[in-house]
């Protein structure tokens, strides 16, 4: 088993910056794509960004270019680092990881921009 432990709720203004981090724990086989994702009031789950082991990163349209995924896979950790935030990213986010085979979720963190 997999345990992942997020970050804490946010709240910040539009135009701010904030960091994610999604900490992995537990039996660790080989943790190969690491991911972000969210899902806001009446709409269904996205796929904000994906950081497999070897190949390059892939971002959601909406977030190119304002969101950065990294891992540090020496602490089993992912980021989302989010700049220039708009109401719309409004979401609770999850980070998903796959561990042996299995895709484990986090429990999610609440992001809420508003002024």
């Amino acid at each position: 088993q997999l345990q992942l432990v997020e970050s804490v709720v946010f709240l910040v203004h539009p135009g701010g910056s904030l960091i994610l981090s999604c900490a992995a724990s537990g039996t660790i086989f080989s943790i190969n794509a690491m991911c972000w994702f969210r899902q806001a009031p009446w709409k269904q789950r996205e796929l904000v960004a994906l950081m497999p082991r070897l190949v390059s990163t892939n971002y959601a349209d909406s977030v190119k270019g304002r969101f950065t995924i990294s891992r540090d896979n020496a602490k089993s950790t992912v980021f989302l680092q989010m700049n220039s935030l708009k109401p719309e990213d409004t979401a609770v986010y999850y980070c998903n990881v796959h561990n042996g085979g299995t895709a484990y979720w986090g429990p999610g963190t609440q992001v809420t921009v508003s002024s």
